[in-house]
């Protein structure tokens, strides 16, 4: 298959340039940046879905130039997930990204990422990484150190003017944002809205383990956060929460946790307060577990 795609030190043509090391990414940056042209960053694990695609697309349209990390980052998996079945397809995922506008893919091997002897976690505190995914109980607040370290690294290797993020992934964001804001990276953190298929189903990776039966229920995630809102605006917050509960209920999910939280702070609120409010859901539907989430604006 022709993939119309260039490797490492060869020109670029009409495809994205892969990079797997460091330097040789840095190398290419420097003069693009001396020349005052603006990069930005799209971080993936790979195994590209419209998500992914409406990211780059607006890196496109904004930047000089655009960087796709494709890494499956093994720091953020606790043991017993799912590190090794994460879907992976490379060579999909370089076409796609370079149908989608792609100047450059980093996609470094773990050791270029993690060499020998490394020892050093970027760790944000307070409440953004020790509740909802990060309750120790869950995946627990190392998924987010394992996050925050390797998109520090990510800025560091890239150094892009605007990273972009999906609101699918609403905590990961907020934690981003906050590491940027106090390691001062000189970046700016755009989040997109979330995409989602025709039925309402958020597109994640993880979709693809679904089974026809399961892929059909899964869809009562984005059900009930819609009833969240429409109950939340209309009544109360908590009148939203039971209506969104009774829409997994119908479905036969028990939700991990199905939350409302200040979409920035991440503290719980129990009603519309003038501040955007994040309601958050979490369910394990057959083989996988899936993540949504609705932002309530003032």
């Amino acid at each position: 298959m022709n993939l119309n795609l260039s490797i490492v030190n060869s020109p670029r043509t009409d495809g994205a340039r892969v990079l797997r090391a460091k330097a040789a990414l840095r190398a290419e940056l420097d003069e693009p940046r001396r020349q005052g042209q603006t990069i930005g960053l799209v971080p993936t694990m790979g195994y590209l879905h419209e998500g992914h695609l409406s990211l780059l697309r607006a890196a496109r349209a904004e930047c000089d130039l655009v960087v796709m990390s494709l890494f499956v980052n093994p720091t953020q998996f606790a043991p017993g997930e799912d590190l090794e079945r994460y879907p992976r397809d490379e060579e999909r995922d370089l076409r796609l990204a370079s149908e989608a506008g792609a100047d450059f893919v980093y996609a470094p091997a773990a050791a270029e990422v993690y060499p020998d002897g490394f020892s050093t976690a970027v760790e944000v505190g307070g409440n953004l990484t020790e509740v909802l995914d990060g309750d120790p109980a869950r995946r627990g607040p190392e998924h987010f150190r394992g996050v925050a370290t390797v998109v520090a690294k990510l800025f560091n290797s890239v150094g892009p003017d605007v990273a972009y993020f999906g609101q699918k992934d609403a905590q990961q964001a907020a934690v981003i944002r906050r590491m940027a804001r106090d390691l001062d990276f000189p970046v700016r953190i755009e989040v997109l809205p979330t995409v989602r298929e025709a039925d309402g189903l958020a597109m994640s990776s993880r979709n693809a383990y679904l089974g026809s039966e399961d892929r059909e229920r899964a869809v009562a995630l984005s059900r009930a956060l819609g009833a969240a809102e429409r109950g939340a605006r209309e009544e109360s917050l908590q009148a939203g929460l039971d209506a969104a509960r009774r829409e997994l209920e119908s479905a036969g999910i028990e939700p991990e946790y199905l939350e409302a939280r200040d979409a920035e702070r991440l503290q719980p609120v129990a009603e519309l307060n003038g501040r955007p409010v994040l309601v958050a859901v979490a369910a394990q539907v057959g083989g996988a577990r899936l993540i949504d989430n609705v932002l309530i604006r003032p």
